[in-house]
């Protein structure tokens, strides 16, 4: 199973495929990858020789913004919208969803499993 970065790839995979485990990494940048180190697309990931591993964690480090550097940088940003305050660093505090999406139905993924409020009574026709 070849390494990357500290990520094992799945070896069974084409490379343009296993690539995208990398975080950071999706098909797009995975085939400029292969284009730029001249490899076949459809290779699988377990015909890799070490140097060409090598050289393609090498080229991850110097061109591209990947695992735990790409975390960091995410979560400095997010970090820097929660300490001045604005709006979208206020619903990241709060967990609530960010890019103006409805709360009132859906949100589920960011509010959580539903917390039933006692004593709550839903009126028919008042929305």
């Amino acid at each position: 199973m070849p390494r990357v970065l500290g990520v094992d790839i799945p070896p069974n995979k084409r490379l343009e495929i296993s690539l995208t485990y990398l975080y950071g990494v999706g098909r797009p940048t995975a085939q400029k990858l292969c284009e730029r180190l001249g490899f076949d697309p459809g290779l699988r990931a377990r015909d890799l020789t070490e140097e060409q591993v090598t050289e393609l964690a090498a080229l991850l480090q110097t061109d591209f913004v990947v695992e735990g550097q790409l975390r960091r940088q995410i979560a400095a940003a997010i970090a820097r919208l929660r300490d001045i305050g604005c709006y979208r660093g206020l619903r990241h505090r709060r967990g609530l969803p960010v890019r103006g999406q409805r709360t009132r139905t859906n949100a589920r993924t960011r509010k959580g499993p539903k917390k039933t409020v006692a004593g709550k009574k839903s009126v028919k026709g008042m929305k």
